[in-house]
């Protein structure tokens, strides 16, 4: 007679991604003539729950070099900058995030300057990342069982072979 049993287990209950492009700006000490380059160090980010969506907050470092005094000197400048951000991501099978849901937050595409420029003064820049968040949590699955089943293999030992009576081969005619 087979029968079902449910397992309660840890699996992913919800998975999305989402690429983002966000704008920042900032005011250098000196009045810059020529952006020579520009690029994204050290991100960090880390999701959280917040009210049944997934809150990220993060952070990465900005390094633009440009020419000031009329392209006569460089200098690199470092900004931190940070960002927060809601994220809806569906779940699966009416599961629900709670706080025992575990959260992993993946940079899919590393932050990447995707524009930069002067605007009255100020360096502003266009940043576009990608993040992916997969939620695991408990769920259940049911799996099928039979009551009756014995998969254990009979183990005879070798004395009780040798002890076996004699077998009557006319046993038929009797």
């Amino acid at each position: 007679m087979a029968g079902f049993k449910e397992i309660v287990t840890k699996a992913v209950i919800g998975k999305a991604k989402k690429t983002n492009t966000m704008h920042f700006s900032f005011t250098p000490d000196e009045t810059v003539s020529t952006i020579l380059g520009c690029w994204v160090i050290n991100h960090n980010f880390s999701g959280v729950n917040q009210n049944g969506k997934v809150g990220v907050n993060g952070s990465f470092d900005v390094n633009v070099w440009y020419a000031y005094d009329n392209d006569t000197k460089t200098k690199v400048n470092t900004k931190r900058f940070g960002y927060n951000e809601l994220l809806s991501v569906p779940l699966k099978d009416e599961a629900t995030l709670t706080n025992n849901s575990e959260i992993i937050v993946r940079g899919l595409k590393q932050p990447t300057v995707t524009n930069v420029g002067t605007e009255d003064g100020n360096i502003a820049l266009d940043i576009e990342k990608e993040l992916g968040v997969e939620i695991v949590g408990d769920t259940k699955i049911k799996v099928p069982v039979e009551d009756d089943f014995d998969d254990y293999e009979e183990i005879i030992d070798e004395g009780e072979i040798d002890s076996i009576d004699e077998v009557k081969e006319d046993y038929l005619s009797e």
